[in-house]
């Protein structure tokens, strides 16, 4: 999907296709760094243009001329790419001023993936520990199955994004 335009009419019709039969799928949402660039409203046109399911397991790190990298929710770590075409991929902590935000999106992503999940489920109400392991089992069941639709971004024109995506 487009950053900037969000979910286009040809999209659409792929969407339905899909649906048709019966294709699991993953969300790229593209030119982070373009100006006008709006993740969330990108997220929220998957939902009423297409009717999905999005689970967001990657935030980005900015958008627009401030797009910095990728805040991968699985690892909770930020991803920064060095490089005209991003070929220095460089793992950071958090900063602070994502942090909170990282988090709460992070447990949202962990509740999308446990409502597919009746042993998670369990686990999540008798509040154990669920660990990254059973939550990428669970997510890629349940993105098989067509219940959810993981949302990734990134900038594709400058790689930034690409290898992580292709790498999930």
């Amino acid at each position: 999907f487009d950053a900037v335009a969000g979910v286009e009419p040809q999209a659409e019709t792929v969407w339905r296709q899909a649906n048709t039969y019966g294709v699991p799928r993953l969300c790229f949402v593209n030119k982070m760094d373009r100006t006008g660039a709006n993740f969330q409203r990108c997220v929220d046109m998957i939902i009423e243009r297409v009717n999905g399911n999005p689970c967001v397991i990657q935030m980005p790190y900015g958008e627009g001329a401030d797009f910095g990298g990728i805040i991968d929710l699985m690892t909770m770590d930020l991803i920064t790419y060095e490089g005209e075409m991003g070929n220095t991929i460089s793992r950071h902590p958090i900063p602070e001023a994502y942090r909170e935000q990282a988090e709460t999106r992070r447990q949202e992503m962990i509740e999308k993936v446990v409502e597919n999940d009746d042993f998670l489920t369990e686990k999540y109400l008798m509040e154990e520990a669920i660990n990254d392991a059973e939550i990428l089992s669970a997510m890629r069941a349940a993105t098989l199955a067509g219940k959810i639709q993981p949302v990734l971004c990134g900038s594709s024109l400058k790689n930034k994004g690409v290898q992580t995506m292709l790498d999930r």
